[in-house]
């Protein structure tokens, strides 16, 4: 026989379940041992609660299985110590309608051990929030070591360049800066594969090996090659955690602050590349600190691995692998005990309404698949394709016009303005919701290009065009900072469905880099062509093309779990 369990939530709606009589004896022996903790009563006056007994029929269930209840209405339903806790332990509790006053109408005392309805404590939401943070951090160190690697050469090139002998020799120097992107490319796609096949904390373990190898390979270069070989790891590396630092976030995270932990990813990455600038400051005096600046990321790589080791698995990885008994630890690790039955149910719904192995490649490019894949790709397209790498690599030159020498300041600037945009839309992303401040942020890109562009061509305002060029780059990187920067990374991993999230996560990713890649390689000779401001004009364009296909395309994901959005967006499941 089984019995029905009502629990009410602090932040969301109360669920329900059933649970055998024989599992809840136990359990209810067990709150009776610990009565001295609990005070005089149990409130209940945030939640309405319904407590009835119920037959299940499928008499062979044991475990407790939770769904989601939406109720309009409230009550009050208080239980004395003396009652709860009194030779007869409570049977029953019925509430009356909130017309009726919401008081209790019946408690009828415990007769035996098939005949059980109990009310539990509310689960403090407020513990799983705290314990996730720890493991975001640790992952995190993956995205510091991305943008480390991506500012590290901006500083390093010139002093590097002298010591390998390669100063005339525009061609390698290039190399030297690009096979860093080229190995990022092949890294995101084997991010994907690797995170699918050993698990999300294996992967940021074998991913810390090329970052690792190639610090030490770049810190001790004494020829080119090596120097090559070196960046090309490192690029390897960061391919990876730019796939599965977003995923594990993703995937580990309360949904109530999904959206803010996830932002987190993309405030590392600007502190990474913080990081970098402030680590070249001592290269005008000692030529030769470039080695230490490329061998200081050895260090995280190896804190990566080290904090991972202890780092719990992600809970819906374990569950498609089948191993539930570590799903449940994991659980308990991240969110508590109170919030297992809830997160088991969650991934138990998903998983009747498909059995299906993982995805492979070619499935990405199914009809089932492809229209929210092209989504992700898309989003990343117009990331990159907007002109942001561009505006970096040119900021100087355009700082320089408004009499700013320094390039050191130059980038400074730009890269706190990426920091400040970053933190404000980490506070947004879970009040104001993904798709609004991709568009707000779209938007002001738009703006801040029209505005660059005609700095450089209006004669009305040639006054003002080194001011103008300034505030336009800066504008630019504030508005990319708060939405086009790190919502794709965290939108991603929330609108695919668990088959096949490592694998379009990935592919996403893959666009990322390639278009990276390509805008670094011909931006500047597009700029000899057409000239900076048709250039930065057709900046303008694209951002305006990308905020008419994210109002078309693209669905709001705040405030649903991982599992809601999958129902939503995957007809099969």
């Amino acid at each position: 026989m089984q019995a029905v369990v009502m629990y009410g939530g602090g932040g969301g709606g109360g669920v329900k379940g059933s649970i055998s009589t024989k599992s809840l004896a136990v359990g209810f022996r067990a709150l009776k041992s610990q009565k001295q903790h609990y005070t005089s009563s149990l409130d209940f006056s945030n939640r309405n609660s319904q407590l009835s007994s119920s037959s299940s029929s499928s008499s062979s269930s044991s475990g407790l299985r939770l769904n989601s209840l939406s109720s309009s209405s409230s009550m009050a339903t208080e239980l004395t110590r003396s009652s709860l806790f009194h030779s007869r332990p409570v049977l029953k509790a019925l509430a009356s309608s909130p017309s009726d006053g919401g008081d209790v109408e019946e408690v009828r005392p415990l007769k035996s051990e098939d005949d059980v309805t109990c009310a539990l404590p509310v689960p403090q939401q407020q513990q799983g929030k705290a314990s996730v943070l720890p493991f975001v951090g640790v992952a995190c160190l993956g995205a510091i070591l991305f943008g480390y690697h991506l500012g590290v050469v901006n500083g390093a090139l010139e002093y590097l360049a002298k010591d390998l002998g390669i100063v005339e020799n525009a061609v390698l120097q290039g190399w030297i800066v690009s096979t860093l992107l080229a190995g990022a490319t092949v890294g995101s796609f084997t991010g994907g594969a690797l995170a699918d096949k050993f698990g999300r904390t294996r992967t940021f373990q074998l991913d810390a090996i090329p970052l690792a190898i190639g610090a030490v390979l770049c810190a001790t270069a004494q020829s080119v090659q090596s120097m090559i070989i070196g960046r090309l790891l490192a690029g390897i590396g960061i391919g990876i955690s730019s796939a599965i630092v977003p995923l594990y976030i993703s995937e580990i995270s309360p949904t109530e602050i999904r959206g803010v932990l996830g932002s987190v990813n993309q405030l590392f990455i600007c502190i990474g590349i913080l990081l970098a600038l402030v680590a070249g400051l001592p290269l005008a005096g000692n030529p030769i600190w470039w080695r230490t600046m490329f061998s200081i990321s050895a260090v995280p790589a190896v804190l990566l691995a080290l904090g991972m080791a202890f780092s719990p698995e992600s809970p819906r990885w374990l569950f498609q692998q089948g191993k539930f008994s570590e799903v449940e630890k994991s659980i308990n690790t991240l969110y508590g005990k109170e919030r297992v039955a809830d997160v088991m149910t969650d991934l138990n719904v998903v998983s009747q309404g498909s059995a299906e192995q993982e995805a492979g490649w070619f499935d990405l490019f199914s009809s089932r698949y492809w229209k929210v894949v092209s989504v992700g790709v898309a989003l990343f397209f117009f990331q990159q394709m907007a002109g942001i790498n561009a505006v970096v690599y040119y900021s100087t030159a355009v700082f320089r016009s408004a009499g700013i020498e320094s390039d050191v300041a130059a980038s400074a600037l730009v890269g706190a303005s990426n920091v400040f945009g970053t933190t404000i839309a980490s506070s947004l992303m879970d009040r104001q919701g993904r798709k609004s401040l991709l568009i707000t942020s779209f938007l002001g890109m738009a703006a801040s290009m029209l505005l660059l562009s005609l700095s450089f061509t209006w004669k009305a305002l040639a006054p003002y065009s080194g001011t103008l060029a300034v505030l336009g780059t800066v504008c630019y990187v504030l508005s990319f900072s708060l939405g086009a920067g790190p919502v794709p990374a965290l939108l991603l991993p929330e609108i695919f469905s668990s088959r096949i999230r490592a694998k379009a996560v990935a592919l996403s990713l893959g666009m990322h880099w390639a278009a990276n890649f390509v805008i670094g390689l011909y931006f500047l000779s597009f700029v000899n062509k057409f000239g900076i401001s048709s250039v930065y004009l057709g900046f303008s364009g694209i951002c305006l093309l990308g905020v008419l296909y994210i109002a078309a395309n693209v669905v709001e994901t705040k405030g649903r779990s991982l599992e809601e959005i999958e129902r939503a967006l995957d007809p099969a499941v």
